[in-house]
Order: structure tokens, then C-alpha cells, then sequence
């Protein structure tokens, strides 16, 4: 069985991203996202709001890049 070259269409043609890149914006989300919930932590037991507050930005800023990376 031979591939008809013509009917082949590559990534690069279609825009479309790889699937590797995807799954590495993914995982730098979800590492954001836990080192946002770990400064929390951190914060609350140490007592200090501002640095609670950079916690929370990062949380929140790694769940809206998850959103959009789910609603792709």
C-alpha cells in the first residue's frame, strides 16, 4: 500500500499546532497554578497578605490559561 503524497497534508499547512506543543502549555499551567496554590499556603502560615495576594494572581492567572487551553 502506497501513500498518495499529493492528498497529504502537513501541520504546518493547516495551521494547526503539535500536538508536544500543546501538551507543554498545558503542563506550564498546571506547574503556575501550583506554585500559586504553594505561595498561598506559605503565605497564610506565615502570615503575610501580600505575598497570599501574588499566590492568588498566580492561580488565577494559571485556571484562565487552563480555561482557554480546554476551550481549544
Amino acid at each position: 500500500m502506497d501513500l498518495d503524497k499529493s492528498k497529504i497534508v502537513t501541520q504546518d499547512e493547516t495551521g494547526e499546532p503539535a500536538a508536544i506543543d500543546q501538551v507543554e502549555d498545558r503542563v506550564e499551567a498546571e506547574m503556575a497554578k501550583i506554585k500559586g496554590e504553594a505561595k498561598k499556603l506559605v503565605a497564610d502560615g506565615l502570615q503575610d497578605p501580600e505575598l497570599a495576594r501574588e499566590g492568588e494572581l498566580l492561580m488565577e492567572d494559571a485556571e484562565r490559561k487552563l480555561k482557554q487551553k480546554d476551550s481549544v
